[in-house]
């Protein structure tokens, strides 16, 4: 097994090259393989705009992932798709909105994997898995570690954590501000498995985490590979270490976390979209579709692609959306647990 990493070195970017006609190819095929049927209107469903609820502020990846699916809804509907902001504490600010909404199926909810942080610690009381209804999961991405190319005290992943077995509490990682986010759990259980201790450095401005390492302030950086792609692109970063249980080919020098011997399952950061539970299930069953069918659309999938979010399967359906954060769900709770979070 690979004791460290070479420098991430793209092919033409990650916006381009062979890497990128490959993926494009491999998401044809996918797409095919989904089928991209729209079931009849039910009633003549929807008969005026949707809209979307995005408890994120304007401009952020989870805002710009939502204005691009919804231009996509719009060609597969036939009807507008308005997206409304709700901004706040971790995604609830937005949620008495949704909930309040009428369960007809023209109020649709953008989430991330903050609402089974916030569930799972007792800040939300709906279970997104069973008290929402997922109609389909449109971008999935794993986690990494960076570091600045040419830092003299380590190199790659086994450098790194020399360095901080020697001097413990003294590597500066920038990440999010809360203890319960799934980068902050990742990290728990990596230093837990490894007996490695660090300073998690709360910024919850990714901006201000991006410029902490470029700026030399943090020492390594946690976060996904498309949020600082264009980093990667220049050179600016480079990744020692991938959270996930297989390489993606665009980082096959990069050890995981089986290349290490950290056996558990990283939590994946997702984001995606629920309408209430009540809506009836021809109006559920439609908008399932009609997701799915806005995933595989061109524009969309250029979308993911230019966000670096095609470096595994991007998308689930309602009944594997579920079966994901069911999953996370439990995960959340054993590592609480162990940290001592929750209620």
């Amino acid at each position: 097994m690979p004791s460290g990493t070479m420098p991430y070195r793209p092919v033409a970017g990650l916006r381009g090259g062979l890497l990128a006609a490959i993926l494009t190819a491999m998401l044809v095929r996918l797409s095919a393989a989904l089928g991209a049927e729209i079931p009849a209107n039910p009633d003549g469903f929807p008969e005026h705009p949707l809209t979307i609820i995005v408890p994120y502020a304007a401009g952020g990846e989870s805002d710009q992932m939502a204005r691009a699916l919804a231009k996509s809804l719009e060609k597969v509907t036939g009807v507008g798709v308005l997206v409304m902001n709700k901004p706040g504490d971790t995604g609830l600010t937005a949620i008495p909105d949704f909930a309040a909404a009428p369960a007809d199926g023209y109020t649709i909810l953008e989430a991330i994997d903050d609402a089974v942080a916030n569930y799972v610690g007792g800040r939300l009381t709906d279970n997104p898995a069973v008290d929402w209804w997922p109609l389909g999961l449109t971008q999935i991405s794993f986690s990494q570690i960076y570091i600045r190319p040419g830092d003299v005290r380590f190199s790659d992943w086994a450098t790194f954590v020399a360095y901080g077995r020697a001097s413990p509490g003294d590597l500066k990682i920038a990440n999010v501000g809360n203890p319960g986010a799934m980068e902050r759990v990742n990290m728990f259980k990596v230093e837990q498995v490894l007996g490695l201790k660090t300073n998690q450095v709360a910024l919850d401005n990714p901006v201000e985490r991006y410029a902490a390492l470029i700026g030399g302030s943090v020492d390594a950086l946690f976060e996904q590979p498309g949020d600082v792609a264009t980093f990667l692109d220049s050179g600016k970063m480079t990744p020692i270490l991938t959270l996930h249980s297989e390489r993606p080919a665009a980082f096959a020098s990069v050890p995981t976390l089986a290349d290490i011997g950290v056996r558990f399952d990283p939590l994946l950061r997702f984001r995606g979209f629920w309408v209430l539970p009540g809506v009836p299930e021809p109006r559920r069953k439609y908008l399932e579709a009609a997701v799915r069918a806005g995933w595989q659309s061109a524009e969309f999938q250029e979308f993911n692609r230019q966000r670096s979010m095609t470096f595994v399967p991007s998308y689930l359906d309602h009944k594997g959306a579920k079966a994901l954060i069911t999953k996370e769900i439990e995960t959340y709770k054993a590592a609480y647990r162990e940290i001592g979070l929750g209620p």
